[in-house]
């Protein structure tokens, strides 16, 4: 049984890691490439609000009984398949696991140009899926 409460949490830390790369994130280009602790405080909260959300989906695999994915990635597949997203939120979901891996595995390969493009673009996509998974579980965050 999915234990609200974890989700709850696990949401609320999302919310406040990507409240702090909008936070940090309003300025251009150039200030952002000179500038190595905003990058650091940025992608410390981009790694932690990616692993919240991952950590989301793998209780909700987990209690579910979705199946037994054999990667972080396919655990999004599997919250697809199930309906809990839809194919165009499970993709941008495991692109976002893919860059935490990146962060994780090998934090001198990051191309901090890249980073910028994901602050500014696509860190919505975080909190799309937060919509979606407590929408599909009628869980209220307020």
């Amino acid at each position: 049984m999915i234990d609200h409460n974890i989700v709850l949490l696990k949401a609320g830390s999302v919310k406040r890691h990507v409240n702090r790369i909008i936070e940090k994130r309003n300025v251009d280009l150039q200030t952002f490439l000179n500038d190595i602790d905003r990058q650091e405080i940025i992608l410390f909260n981009l790694q932690m609000a990616i692993q919240n959300c991952i950590d989301i989906a793998a209780h909700i695999v987990s209690e579910e009984g979705l199946g037994v994915p054999g990667s972080i990635s396919e655990m999004f597949y599997l919250l697809q398949e199930k309906g809990y997203i839809d194919g165009e939120l499970s993709e941008k979901m495991i692109k976002a696991v893919g860059f935490r891996n990146l962060l994780v595995h090998s934090y001198g390969k990051v191309e901090i140009r890249q980073v910028y493009e994901i602050i500014h673009k696509h860190i919505q996509d975080l909190s799309k899926f937060l919509i979606t998974i407590l929408d599909r579980l009628g869980i209220s965050d307020k």
